[in-house]
């Protein structure tokens, strides 16, 4: 068969079908894992903060803050002067966070 003949072929098949081929975007999320144990997030290649991640380990450890300063805020809500306030639970709890995020963090600097 003649090259002209076998396109002609081809092109009798391919009537009637209609092209199903779509093209969709989308957005892939790598998940890569330290040999520290941190997580580091890339969405189309862009580094997230590991700091978020290292606080929310870490928050389990500062319980006993964190409930010192809910115990205050319950505290605070009852009173109706307006005096009372509770940052030094808050910062408390802040600093037990950092304490422990920091030679993490600074782990992956170096």
């Amino acid at each position: 068969m003649a090259m002209a003949e076998q396109k002609g072929m081809e092109g009798e098949r391919t009537r009637g079908r209609r092209s199903t081929s779509t093209s969709t975007s989308t957005t892939s999320t790598n998940v890569v894992c330290s040999s520290r144990g941190a997580l580091l997030l890339r969405a189309d290649d862009e580094v997230v903060d590991p700091k978020k991640y290292l606080e929310e380990s870490c928050k389990p450890k500062c319980v006993r803050y964190l409930r010192a300063y809910e115990a205050c805020e319950n505290r605070v809500n009852e009173d109706e002067t307006g005096h009372k306030h509770c940052t030094g639970q808050y910062f408390d709890y802040w600093s037990c966070i950092d304490t422990c995020v920091a030679p993490k963090l600074f782990e992956k600097l170096k």
